[in-house]
């Protein structure tokens, strides 16, 4: 008998693209998704999805199988969310979506203190929105804001967040800060170039775009290492030799502990506002309220 979670599981590779991002988005182990993908391709006797070392292409039977139940599956993800709301009133439920390294700083060392329950995602802001817009969360944290119409999601701005210039504590930056001081951007450009950089795979627009506004040009190079978030790239740097692009409250202990070093904020500030995106039905106000007033005392 089929597993509806095997259904789920394809669903979010489908959409993600890789066993390691649905694997965030899904809050489940890698292995786990494997699992269930070659379950589900046992039970349909069909091969879902072509592997390559980057990606997971989807087979025409793939492509099928999404198109038929897509539909069926968002309508009782938003069944389900739905009737959690209403069938658990003794103890209210926020449903929320940011990036997981936002959820780790600000909003994991205060969940002990919360009187109501939490239901995080994590995922791309286009996701997270869309589901913000089916009901499914009731807050996002996004850099992005979509202007629809008829829509019943507001975005309020609450905070900006800088993408800065970092390296580890053993990087020799003696010739980038020389060429930052005298502001000749070319022999800088060419001596950032020669070292070992770090990325994140949901981070790489922020990367072309610090690169564009200060050096006028795309990046004519590719990160040495690609990590799945911006928390491993900082944990690999930490006394370590590299340099990589982040936002700046992400990194701001460890530089105040002097384990990664702040090289450049740029010529040009590349900033992002910050939105709280909540839907205006939302019933426990006094609970988003609770949220909110964690991430403005924090950033």
């Amino acid at each position: 008998m089929v597993n509806l979670e095997w259904y789920r599981t394809f669903k979010e590779i489908y959409e993600n693209g890789t066993l390691t991002k649905a694997s965030i988005a899904l809050y489940a182990s890698q292995p786990g998704v494997s699992v269930h993908l070659n379950a589900l391709e046992a039970y349909v006797g069909k091969k879902l999805f072509e592997r390559t070392s980057r990606k997971m292409i989807p087979t025409e039977d793939g492509k099928f199988l999404y198109e038929y139940i897509i539909e069926s599956l968002e309508k009782l993800e938003i069944a389900e969310q739905h009737f959690k709301k209403t069938t658990q009133e003794k103890n209210p439920s926020l449903n929320i979506g940011m990036c997981s390294e936002m959820f780790q700083l600000i909003i994991e060392p205060e969940i002990p203190k919360l009187d109501f329950d939490l239901v995080a995602r994590f995922g791309a802001h286009t996701d997270l929105i869309k589901d913000l817009n089916n009901g499914i969360l009731d807050l996002v944290i996004t850099p992005k804001r979509q202007n629809e119409k008829k829509s019943l999601v507001e975005y309020t701005p609450f905070s900006k967040e800088r993408i800065v210039l970092i390296a580890g504590n053993k990087t020799n930056i003696t010739k980038i800060q020389k060429h930052i001081k005298s502001k000749n951007l070319r022999n800088l450009e060419d001596e950032l170039l020669q070292n070992v950089w770090y990325s994140s795979s949901n981070e790489m627009e922020h990367f072309r775009r610090f690169w564009f506004e200060n050096f006028n040009k795309k990046p004519a190079f590719k990160p040495n290492y690609i990590l799945p978030n911006i928390t491993s790239i900082i944990r690999c740097l930490n006394n370590g030799n590299g340099l990589a692009l982040v936002p700046d409250f992400l990194c701001q202990e460890q530089i105040l502990r002097n384990q990664i070093t702040l090289v450049w904020e740029g010529k040009v500030k590349t900033e992002n506002t910050l939105y709280f995106a909540s839907r205006t039905d939302l019933k426990y106000k006094k609970e988003l309220d609770t949220i909110k007033n964690i991430f403005t005392s924090k950033m």
